[in-house]
């Protein structure tokens, strides 16, 4: 049997998979309190959004860059232990990517290390012919919960 799958298809798959390799070891970093390699993945585009625990949603690179300064700074001695795929959407120019992500750190001024999951969407967009994280939203919200938005914290 022959795969049918166009080749730029199957290449930009293969592509890809790699960038969401490298973004899984850029948010094991982030972690720790390094902040660049998620920087690095990101678009510094005016489009870019950035939506976290630590705060509001915010649009464009400069406030992106100035939350992912302050979120890196809550950070200490962590370890993300495993990325749970949920869904993967893919074109050519375009990935949405729905994860659930098992970290253990030291959150804000806290001495001890927790253990936490997020609920993360990624969406991933070719720019000047690589692929750029242009959406991340991370929240802990991971388990069913009858009150909905009115969950206790």
């Amino acid at each position: 049997m022959t795969d049918r799958t166009p080749r730029r298809r199957r290449t930009g798959r293969m592509e890809l998979q790699q960038v969401v390799k490298e973004y899984h070891a850029a948010v094991d970093e982030f972690s720790r309190g390094n902040r660049d390699p998620v920087t690095a993945m990101f678009s510094h585009r005016d489009d870019v959004t950035l939506a976290n625990p630590f705060g509001p949603a915010v649009r464009g690179w400069n406030e992106v860059s100035n939350a992912l300064d302050f979120a890196s700074s809550r950070f200490r001695d962590g370890h993300v232990t495993s990325f749970e795929s949920i869904a993967e959407y893919v074109t050519n120019d375009l990935a949405t990517i729905l994860e659930v992500e098992h970290w253990n750190a030291k959150v804000g001024g806290r001495e001890d290390v927790a253990a936490f999951d997020l609920r993360v969407t990624s969406t991933l967009r070719r720019e000047d012919g690589a692929w750029k994280l242009v959406h991340r939203h991370a929240d802990p919200i991971t388990t069913p919960d009858a009150d909905g938005p009115l969950r206790a914290s």
